[in-house]
């Protein structure tokens, strides 16, 4: 499993600091598995960019905004995306402007949709570590009603 043991207990506590309007510190949440880091590697070759180690750090200010805040998932909600994305079973898609995973099992969400979570990551601002950046649960045409929260930190 690429993720550490008590990772869901990391994102989590990155995820509440940043709803109560705290900073989330950096924490190490698991690592690429061989073949995963072999794939993101050989892109970022024949991209003539340097390549990244297996061991994936986690901020999760863009995962809040964009899932928590803007989609209105709980964070229960994130974790089980961060975690069906990072499995071992996902594969990489990188794109120009993307590097990312995508788990191809479905998974059923709570909302009744079955989802192929994809875990987007940033390979440059931690470098050599690649950070997970963002989650985008594919195929989540029902999604929560409204922002989870009406007060919070990026209310404009």
């Amino acid at each position: 499993m690429p993720l550490v043991a008590d990772a869901p207990a990391l994102i989590r506590s990155n995820l509440e600091d940043i709803q109560n309007g705290k900073r989330a510190r950096l924490v190490v949440i698991g690592t690429l598995s061989d073949i995963q880091l072999s794939g993101i590697n050989q892109h970022r070759r024949d991209s003539i960019r340097p390549p990244v180690l297996a061991e994936v750090v986690f901020f999760g200010s863009h995962i809040y905004r964009s899932r928590v805040w803007n989609d209105g998932y709980t964070i229960d909600d994130v974790i089980d995306q961060i975690l069906s994305g990072m499995d071992a079973a996902s594969l990489v898609r990188v794109t120009k402007h993307m590097t990312s995973m995508e788990n191809p099992n479905p998974r059923p969400d709570r909302y009744g949709n079955f989802v192929r979570d994809r875990v987007v990551f940033e390979c440059s601002a931690r470098y050599p570590r690649p950070e997970l950046f963002s989650v985008i649960p594919k195929g989540d045409r029902m999604k929560p009603k409204g922002p989870f929260e009406s007060n919070g930190p990026f209310r404009s």
